[in-house]
């Protein structure tokens, strides 16, 4: 069993979720309820949960500005928002999950499923402050780190470090310089968006490149781009037109 706290100022969507995870997902007692970023505040001090469903709008503080308030925070955190102008991206990496409203049966066991397999507070502390950091000051980018969540550690990377990133299933290897790899237990169209704002380009299905690493764009044998590093990486046939436009001459 897992406790949780849910922080909605919408009481109808609060005892919606309440239902939904007494039907569906048993294995969460929800010990708490809130319907604004204060109130909230003190019932998680006083229930101290293991998970939080949390409303990222609100009036007054936001579900943001309510993390924020939290020292320290060891818990995991679900959003659930009917918006998607909060950086969904960024809170996809990491947040442990969001939910948009109306609450998809689906996406809720698959959520708490993965609040159950997480057992690591310290991790989703580091998580938690870098997703704060993210949303809080997205136009200083380089400054931006990005949650990598391996095997044993979550390392928080620069995007500008990053020189590809390879698929391999639902799984996605990062390739770093200084010949580091990280394997992370995600999909690569998961990255594909929060990257694309960092001048990565999805030059093939299992490839993600950053441009800033591209020495040449070699058009012999089907086509391919070759990196600093020396790897050469495929380009599809539907994505020739997008690297001829970012390779052409200025």
């Amino acid at each position: 069993m897992i406790r949780a706290v849910i922080v909605d100022d919408e009481p109808g969507n609060v005892q919606n979720l309440v239902q939904l995870l007494e039907r569906h997902c048993p294995e969460v007692a929800v010990s708490g309820t809130a319907y604004d970023a204060a109130h909230g505040k003190t019932v998680i001090l006083e229930q101290r949960p293991d998970l939080v469903f949390l409303d990222i709008s609100m009036p007054g503080e936001s579900g943001l500005d309510l993390l924020k308030s939290l020292p320290a925070p060891e818990f995991d955190v679900i959003f659930v928002t009917a918006f998607h102008q909060y950086g969904i991206q960024a809170i996809k990496l990491s947040a442990l999950d969001y939910l948009l409203k109306p609450i998809n049966i689906q996406e809720l066991r698959h959520a708490v499923s993965k609040a159950l397999a997480k057992n690591d507070g310290r991790r989703q502390q580091a998580l938690l402050e870098n997703l704060v950091h993210l949303l809080q000051d997205r136009q200083q980018m380089e400054s931006h780190r990005i949650a990598l969540p391996g095997a044993k550690e979550t390392r928080l990377v620069q995007p500008s470090r990053i020189i590809r990133c390879e698929a391999s299933n639902n799984y996605t290897t990062f390739f770093l310089q200084g010949n580091e790899k990280i394997v992370v237990s995600k999909p690569i169209f998961e990255y594909e968006e929060l990257l694309g704002g960092y001048g990565f380009i999805r030059c093939h299905q299992s490839h993600l490149v950053n441009k800033a690493h591209i020495r040449s764009w070699i058009k012999e044998d089907g086509g391919y781009l070759l990196l600093e590093d020396n790897t050469a990486i495929p380009v599809s046939r539907q994505k020739r037109d997008l690297i001829r436009s970012i390779m052409a001459p200025k």
